[in-house]
């Protein structure tokens, strides 16, 4: 989910390390460096494309949790009182499928993640993470709980507690519930960026994140019959492949497509359609898997187009404010969004009602971005990077 600024902040130079080949005798050097040029030219660009379709995918998530999960389509079910399929048929028929938006915040995830913290510190990698994730989380633990208690009777509060304990994002290995239910991707996130900090500790090279891939991929391929919990909670099988695709893609648009990468990104889509098949028969009950492998080829696919440069002309400043929407949307939409339809849902057509929904929340999200995100973040990374310089230059 979450998360992740699409800015580059990368070295200029080809990572050292990678052993580049000699150019054949015959060939003169202007043959050879332009491809290296245009690579490194296009690894120092902002990725707009990536900006729109994590907006795309939070879009997807949101319309799903309202008009397209099996629990909305049950007789009696407390948000719409009856088949959401009843309503509005044609609606939810598309929207069964919206809960793919997951799997491709995930691969971007990887994708960003990989790109942000290229030639960055540890400390810095840290600091981003903190400053990405907890402001507008600690926000939607607070609106989304004042919510429940001033509109009981769709879902129900918990217990102070485990509210307090939300705040740390870690309530998931406490085996405590989330505050919304939407926040189960943030642990799958997390121990992503714990793994991920080992390679950023020991410097990001080319081999070293292939290397990192190939390890992680084999150890969610032997985690579920090694019936090892902390393996199995390691590596993350259920969402391992999404993150290594995601890896796999930003090696390409850094260094330049190989066979390699391809095989790596292959063997990623095939265990991912795996998982697609299994969270249908598990959890979603409500859409196909052929269509849920097709949407999700589909966007592997924009998501190549956009490794290898396809969409470097897109530069339409408006996908900034997209992308920086989706994070905050994706945290508050669920839990206060079902509560409102329930509430609202004999007052207008419920299509509209949907679609109104959904606008309050982009524009709550702008809000939450430009007054709670901006500001809290300043705070934060000025207060880490004291505290760190005083770790760093402490005696004792």
């Amino acid at each position: 989910m979450q998360d992740a600024e699409s800015r580059r902040s990368i070295p200029r130079r080809v990572v050292s390390g990678l052993q580049q080949p000699l150019p054949p005798l015959a060939a003169p050097t202007s043959q050879v460096r332009p491809a290296r040029s245009a690579v490194r030219d296009r690894a120092g660009r902002r990725l707009y494309a990536i900006d729109g379709i994590r907006l795309l995918a939070a879009l997807m998530v949101a319309v799903h949790h309202y008009a397209g999960t099996n629990r909305v389509d049950q007789p009696g079910n407390r948000i719409w009182d009856r088949p959401v399929s009843d309503i509005m048929p044609t609606v939810f028929r598309f929207a069964s499928y919206g809960w793919i938006g997951v799997e491709i915040f995930f691969v971007i995830s990887g994708f960003v993640i990989c790109m942000s913290c290229w030639g960055r510190s540890p400390r810095q990698f840290f600091t981003s993470r903190v400053i990405r994730l907890y402001p507008a989380y600690w926000f939607a633990i607070v609106f989304t709980t004042a919510v429940l208690v001033a509109l009981p009777g769709v879902w129900g509060r918990l217990r102070t507690r485990d509210i307090l304990l939300n705040f740390t994002m870690l309530q998931s290995g406490s085996g405590v519930m989330n505050v919304d239910g939407v926040y189960w991707t943030l642990w799958s996130e997390l121990r992503f960026y714990l793994l991920f900090l080992v390679v950023v500790w020991s410097g990001l090279t080319y081999r070293k994140v292939v290397v990192f891939c190939c390890v992680w991929g084999a150890a969610a391929m032997l985690a579920p019959i090694s019936k090892l919990p902390l393996l199995e909670l390691v590596a993350n099988p259920e969402g391992a492949w999404y993150f290594i695709a995601g890896l796999s893609l930003y090696l390409m648009h850094r260094f330049g497509q190989d066979l390699l990468l391809w095989g790596i990104l292959a063997l990623a889509w095939l265990m991912g359609q795996r998982e697609l098949g299994i969270r249908i028969d598990e959890v979603e009950h409500v859409s196909g898997w052929r269509g849920s492998v097709l949407i999700f080829t589909v966007f592997l696919l924009a998501m190549v187009a956009i490794a290898l440069g396809a969409t470097d002309r897109v530069r339409w400043k408006w996908l900034v404010t997209a992308g920086a929407l989706t994070y905050p949307l994706y945290l508050m939409h669920y839990a206060v969004g079902t509560t409102l339809i329930n509430r609202l849902r004999d007052t207008m057509d419920a299509r509209l009602l949907v679609v109104s929904v959904i606008a309050g929340f982009l524009l709550l999200s702008w809000l939450v971005h430009r007054f709670v995100e901006r500001p809290v973040a300043r705070l934060l990374k000025r207060g880490l990077d004291t505290s760190f310089a005083r770790l760093r230059n402490a005696s004792g």
